[in-house]
């Protein structure tokens, strides 16, 4: 009997019901319950539904009864970039049917008060590459866990306390920007540092890397590109300063020839690869800011660029869709996000800060679904906001993982729960997948590996 991926024959809404059916049947043996588990006798008492909340954006009225169509799930060997690939777009990536953990590892410190783990692992060449909350940067065999070596990048007589930028791989190389204005290169295959860099101020974005450039943000909005053979500085571009910002920040996004940078300021830049002209600049400044969160202009999710477009999103609450090469918006609503969308076909996925998620039309930005996250740590006395990372597709599962210690599997064409798992802490770095393993690296330094 085939699977649902392997059925090519059945009508599209009949696979889709199978899909849900037939996964939860599936993996409801397994350990790792993505798709619901045996409910124990309820408990006496209230019951308060951890995902009812108010809901701030609502579906488009009239898309009643259009169908969210999505491509095929494909094999992705790697995931170079922080957000996958130079342009942040992976759409819809295979995994295993009967997900279950693999392996699990300590990639080092984990998070406190002062110093945080915001760098996303990379996989490339077999290997996946963290940096734990002390600038830690480690190499583990992707498919044991296995560690092949590390290597401490914090200088001598530094305080602590220092935040990592993130990194990137390239051609053999390993970018890893720090949050001590250093930016490293150095040999994925031993840890061998090739060459450092000095930049004028410190990063909290991962670099981007492609083509033998590397692209890093700094804290004072400049844009450096950087030789990456070498660690040359080829050009910079400065944007505006801001005083005040989110933790974290966003990677540039590269793809035919230009390089987009979002800013702390809410400025998104598109500028010539190889020489650093800039082609257009826009403002994703909000028009509605109710509170001192939303004030901030920061844009964090990374810019995508998919067929011609760049697709961004702002925390002060602007989600656009622009021309690559003109800079001309094709359409925009006032939705806000600290996350980066995820693109696959036809459609952009979202988080908002008001713990929703969105399928939205990437071709006219009109909402299909919203379905509401869990918002509170306390549902009941409404207290202890959670943050949910940004969403993955692999294999018809939407993929959501949370500082309540649990990830949750959504359907993507409805938006419909179809289970969780339990985590082993909190989650505020992204999910990634690579080579049909789906991995999550937890606040406490814990790299877990399901496949």
């Amino acid at each position: 009997m085939k699977t649902f991926l392997q059925d090519t024959e059945t009508p599209k809404m009949l696979r889709r019901f199978l899909m849900a059916g037939l996964c939860t049947i599936t993996l409801s043996g397994c350990s790792d319950m993505w798709f619901g588990e045996n409910e124990a006798p309820p408990l006496p008492g209230e019951r308060i539904s951890v995902l009812l909340h108010e809901r701030a954006v609502k579906p488009d009225p009239n898309l009643d009864g259009r169908e969210v169509l999505l491509p095929p799930p494909a094999p992705n060997l790697n995931w170079p970039q922080a957000g996958g690939f130079a342009n942040h777009a992976m759409h819809h990536i295979e995994v295993a049917q009967n997900l279950s953990k693999a392996w699990r590892t300590s990639v080092g410190a984990g998070s406190d008060d002062s110093e945080r783990i915001v760098a996303q692992p990379i996989v490339a060449d077999g290997k996946i590459f963290t940096v734990d909350s002390e600038n830690m940067v480690s190499a583990f065999n992707a498919d044991t866990g296995e560690k092949i070596w590390e290597q401490e990048l914090t200088p001598e007589h530094e305080d602590d306390g220092h935040i990592s930028g993130g990194l990137a791989y390239d051609n053999g190389r390993l970018y890893v920007a720090t949050g001590f204005a250093l930016l490293f290169g150095i040999e994925a295959k031993t840890g061998k540092t090739i060459w450092v860099s000095k930049t004028d101020a410190p990063m909290r974005a991962a670099p981007t890397a492609r083509g033998n450039r590397v692209f890093a943000i700094t804290l004072n909005n400049e844009l450096v590109a950087y030789d990456g053979r070498n660690g040359n500085k080829l050009w910079d571009h400065k944007g505006i300063a801001e005083t005040a910002s989110i933790l974290g920040g966003a990677s540039p996004a590269v793809d035919q020839g230009v390089v987009v940078a979002a800013f702390s300021s809410g400025d998104i830049v598109a500028l010539k690869v190889e020489n650093g002209q800039q082609i257009w600049v826009e403002s994703l400044t909000g028009a509605r800011r109710v509170d001192a969160i939303s004030a901030l202009t920061a844009i964090r999710g990374r810019p995508i660029i998919d067929r011609g477009r760049v697709y961004a999103i702002s925390n002060s609450g602007t989600f656009t869709s622009i021309d690559l090469k003109t800079g001309r918006r094709y359409w925009s609503k006032e939705i806000s996000s600290q996350e980066t969308p995820w693109i696959a076909g036809d459609y952009l996925y979202v988080v908002t800060p008001n713990a929703e998620l969105l399928c939205v039309n990437r071709l006219d930005g009109k909402i299909h679904w919203v379905t509401l996250l869990p918002r509170w740590e306390d549902p009941e006395e409404r207290t202890g906001n959670l943050t949910w990372s940004t969403p993955i597709l692999v294999s018809d599962r939407l993929i959501v993982a949370g500082s309540n210690e649990q990830a949750y599997s959504f359907s993507p064409y409805s938006g419909e729960l179809l289970g969780r798992v339990e985590m082993p802490d909190k989650i505020i770095v992204p999910p990634l997948a690579a080579n049909g393993s789906l991995y999550f690296l937890s606040d406490g330094a814990d790299l877990v590996a399901y496949r």
